[in-house]
């Protein structure tokens, strides 16, 4: 059943936001050097690689780690990278990744490859199990603001309590965070 909602729902906003995503290739084309779209080697469904696309909001000179560890994020950030960050629009390219079933809509967010401590820690409590989310229960709980055994914890209740009904709420949560920017420290 959540693998047919995420698969017409991936269809339906690819078709809604085509203009849109068009628009902000441009936008990351004219605004800065390199390609439009990261493709992030990322850990999926039974801690098997995969690559993920988002926008490019950084510039092609920024380590590849996770954001977080960067001594200074903002300096890496393109012209209109911080803009697509916070409202989340460099995450559109990732309906792809939901529409061939390497993501669903809700789950864990995937770590970086390189995020050894993150896999372990999920890996411990079963999490791995789960296929990968553009959102989750960790991020509606906090997001960037979250250490990493919170963010595991909380991705372990929604291993132990998931349903379509928590589903839906996530995502309407989503929404409202995203549309509120709350959540995201760059």
């Amino acid at each position: 059943m959540k693998r047919i909602f995420d698969f017409f729902l991936a269809s339906v906003l690819g078709i809604l936001f085509l203009i849109p995503m068009a628009l902000i290739a441009l936008a990351v084309k004219l605004s800065s050097k390199g390609p439009v779209i990261f493709w992030s080697e990322r850990v999926g469904k039974n801690n098997q690689l995969f690559w993920m696309p988002k926008f490019r909001t950084m510039r092609i000179d920024t380590p590849n780690v996770a954001t977080h560890l960067l001594a200074s994020a903002n300096q890496y950030l393109t012209l209109i990278g911080g803009f697509l960050r916070k409202s989340s629009l460099d995450e559109l390219p990732q309906l792809w990744s939901v529409l061939v079933g390497k993501m669903s809509f809700v789950g864990p967010r995937p770590a970086l490859f390189n995020q050894t401590d993150l896999i372990e820690m999920r890996t411990v409590v079963g999490v791995q199990q789960l296929t990968p989310g553009i959102t989750g229960w960790a991020q509606v709980n906090g997001r960037d603001e979250l250490d990493l055994a919170t963010k595991v914890q909380f991705d372990q209740q929604y291993l132990l309590k998931r349903s379509m009904g928590l589903d839906i709420q996530i995502l309407w949560m989503t929404g409202v965070k995203v549309f509120r920017r709350e959540g995201v420290s760059h």
